[in-house]
């Protein structure tokens, strides 16, 4: 069985079995407050029998992101199984193919700031898994986009985990261990402390 975690846009978690079937799932739409729901999400879902954990990688906000994750990479650690990264783009395209979406299409997310992340694909690869055309970019708030957009207010945990588990039979990599946040995040380091002349 495998866990999906994803926060990229509410909080999803979903457990899907050899089949890919859905085993368990929750979600919380709210766009913030991950921290809140994720452990008691988690709690609903989870079960003996999980060998692997599908983290959703963004993009997303940062704060978001790094929830979901940690959350994901901790309840790997503590099971002792592999943590396998997927764009959180890829569960959206496969739920959209899953509903006979054909032909080149956007999966498109709201990045905040007045931008979009847009994602471009076309159907399945040889591995069953989201045919990625154009890689994930920002653009402005309504920019004509070449291809039909689908814009996201929401991801099915369950989807992200049937990315996973195809990527997982096929022994690729989509992406790295590093978040897709697309954007530097607003808080920085601080500089050194001025000195005060007396």
């Amino acid at each position: 069985m495998i866990l999906a975690v994803d926060t990229s846009l509410g909080t999803a978690v979903a457990v899907i079995d050899a089949d890919g079937r859905t085993v368990a799932e929750a979600a919380a739409p709210d766009p913030l407050g991950h921290a809140e729901v994720i452990g008691d999400l988690l709690a609903q879902v989870a079960q003996p029998g999980i060998t692997h954990v599908v983290a959703g990688m963004g993009p997303g906000p940062f704060t978001g992101l790094r929830i979901g994750i940690a959350a994901a990479r901790a309840f790997a650690l503590g099971r002792g199984i592999p943590v396998i990264p997927v764009p959180s783009h890829h569960a959206i395209a496969q739920m959209l193919l899953d509903d006979g979406t054909t032909g080149p299409f956007a999966v498109v997310t709201d990045a905040r700031r007045r931008e979009i992340a847009v994602s471009v694909f076309d159907g399945a690869d040889a591995d069953g898994i989201p045919n990625l055309l154009i890689p994930t970019r920002l653009e402005k708030q309504g920019t004509a986009l070449e291809r039909p957009a689908h814009e996201a207010v929401e991801l099915h945990a369950a989807a992200l985990a049937r990315v996973g588990a195809r990527v997982i039979a096929a022994n690729r990599t989509l992406t790295g261990a590093e978040p897709l946040y697309l954007r530097s995040p607003d808080v920085v380091q601080p500089g050194r402390p001025k000195r005060v002349s007396s």
